[in-house]
């Protein structure tokens, strides 16, 4: 059976961390999530404020939650940079700007209210954007421009309000100290 060349695919990882093979996204989140390959980005603006989205009320997982800026798998030789570009552009309608790799080895293991779980390496990136958000109404239901510091006392106040990997991600990244 060959893969449908439009489908997304995501890569498979073994317990090291590398890659085994790829599998269809839409088949790999389930109550027995495989080990697979994300990311992370927090997107900024020239203010200093960092871009929280909230995730469309129709995702498979933690639906309507706040999380960072956006989130993606690269495809199967897709280099993470393309990956991170075309995520952005794809949720938000932006072109990203000063990429960098902030956490290179956070990975995460959480299990969302209807049993899905979600079991990645899932690098974070530090991007900046020039322009306002365009959302993709499947991806985003609502975003805001935040400075750092209210997002560290938000994660530390209410954890239960965002993504479980926003809230290890804000515990780890300098920016929100």
């Amino acid at each position: 059976m060959h893969p449908n060349p439009t489908e997304e695919l995501v890569v498979l990882l073994d317990d090291a961390g590398s890659p085994v093979g790829a599998a269809p996204k839409a088949e790999v989140h389930s109550s027995a999530t495989s080990l697979h390959l994300a990311f992370s980005c927090y997107v900024f603006n020239s203010a200093g404020e960092v871009l929280l989205t909230r995730r469309a009320l129709g995702k498979k997982t933690w639906a309507g939650v706040w999380t960072n800026s956006f989130c993606g798998h690269p495809m199967p030789a897709e280099p993470m940079a393309a990956a991170v570009a075309r995520r952005g552009q794809m949720e938000l309608g932006l072109g990203l700007g000063d990429l960098s790799l902030a956490l290179p080895d956070f990975r995460y293991r959480a299990t969302d209210a209807s049993g899905i779980v979600e079991n990645e390496v899932c690098p974070v990136y530090l991007a900046t954007a020039a322009a306002e958000p365009q959302p993709n109404p499947d991806e985003v239901c609502e975003h805001r421009w935040v400075s750092p510091s209210r997002v560290s006392t938000a994660v530390a106040a209410v954890p239960w309000m965002f993504s479980p990997w926003m809230v290890l991600q804000v515990n780890q990244l300098d920016v929100f100290a």
